[in-house]
């Protein structure tokens, strides 16, 4: 890597399919400084019928990865008896995925089957854009005693997200370090991304914005996975991708060039303003199409009126200047009478 210091690096597969697969990507890792080896073997899903993981099954291929490469090795559990199996299994990390950190319930019961125990535990960012509720997570598990803990933040669902699986959101990261600087913050790209091709990129933006690590998902034969076949990279993509990321210094995010920390959220930023238009403008279309249908005129006057009021007044209390905001809205504003009246005059109708 061209850098002055190395990130945390955590690898290996989505899930442990089979003891091959398992050593075979450890294999492929072992030459790399990598800090711990991932496998899931609970895998909590969306929709019932997916593969859910080996289970127990695969602890033992975990222990051989160790005693054959010496890397240490870590897996997501979701409930008490997971944490018992691993850690009788000799697990050397445990992580906490982003369904079970939207349960407190659930993250109380793991806070608890840890206490008094010695062992590091990560903790995903939940799936829903929840600042309180991830860092609630952290303080059940500081309050089990628990010391060595670690952020991984993997993006979040939002609705009509096109370019990400996960949107990544980086000022809740960015906050979520201002609030908590002494836990480390690793970066999984492959859940924001679910696309290998855009890894590099949010990897790189990871790293400008002084995140202390990568959480990636590895397999020897993507496309053949049982799960996020689309993400995951070879072992050897894996290591050109490391090698290809440019690091600026060392140490937290007041170590990190300012500038070009601040031009990086600015882009994230775009990013997301561009997308929530066309989002907007998608909406704008559905309304035409319901206008035409319904036999209405484009411009309802009283609810343009009381928009743009409403966001003017909610953009000054947020101190934004109103004249700006007023501007940009009736910009918008006339985009979607654009797009409206565009449909208006499909198919031969006229919008007089």
């Amino acid at each position: 890597m061209n850098s002055p210091f190395s990130p945390l690096l955590i690898a290996g597969p989505c899930s442990a399919e089979s003891r091959e697969q398992v050593l075979a990507t450890a294999a492929g890792l072992a030459e790399m400084d990598i800090a711990y080896f991932r496998a899931g073997i609970w895998k909590p899903r969306t929709q019932p019928g997916a593969f859910e993981g080996v289970g127990r099954t695969g602890l033992p291929w975990l222990s051989e990865v160790k005693e054959r490469h010496g890397l240490k090795v870590c897996t997501e559990v979701a409930n008490a008896q997971h944490v018992e199996d691993a850690l009788k299994a000799g697990i050397d990390m445990l992580w906490i995925g982003a369904r079970t950190t939207t349960n407190p319930f659930q993250v109380q019961d793991i806070a608890d089957s840890l206490a008094g125990v010695d062992v590091p535990v990560a903790i995903k960012n939940p799936t829903h854009p929840d600042l309180a509720l991830w860092l609630g997570a952290f303080e059940r598990l500081e309050g089990a005693g628990i010391k060595d803990l670690m952020a991984i933040h993997r993006g979040f669902a939002v609705h009509g997200q096109k370019k990400f699986r996960n949107a990544p959101l980086w000022q809740i990261p960015i906050d979520f370090r201002n609030r908590l600087p002494h836990i480390p913050l690793i970066n999984d790209p492959s859940h924001i991304c679910g696309n290998r091709a855009l890894l590099a990129g949010v990897s790189q933006m990871a790293m400008d914005l002084a995140f202390d690590g990568l959480m990636v998902e590895t397999h020897p034969d993507p496309d053949a996975a049982w799960t996020d076949a689309a993400q995951q990279l070879t072992p050897e993509a894996f290591r050109a991708m490391c090698n290809g990321l440019v690091m600026r210094k060392a140490g937290d995010a007041a170590g990190v060039d300012d500038l070009t920390a601040l031009r990086t959220e600015i882009n994230m930023i775009d990013d997301a303003l561009i997308e929530l238009f066309a989002r907007r403008m998608g909406i704008s279309e559905k309304i035409g199409q319901y206008k035409k249908a319904n036999g209405l005129t484009i411009l309802q006057n009283k609810r343009w009126s009381d928009l743009l009021k409403r966001n003017v007044e909610q953009g000054a209390a947020q101190g934004v200047d109103p004249g700006f905001m007023a501007e940009i809205y009736k910009s918008i504003h006339q985009a979607s009478i654009a797009i409206q009246r565009g449909i208006m005059h499909r198919d031969g109708h006229s919008a007089e």
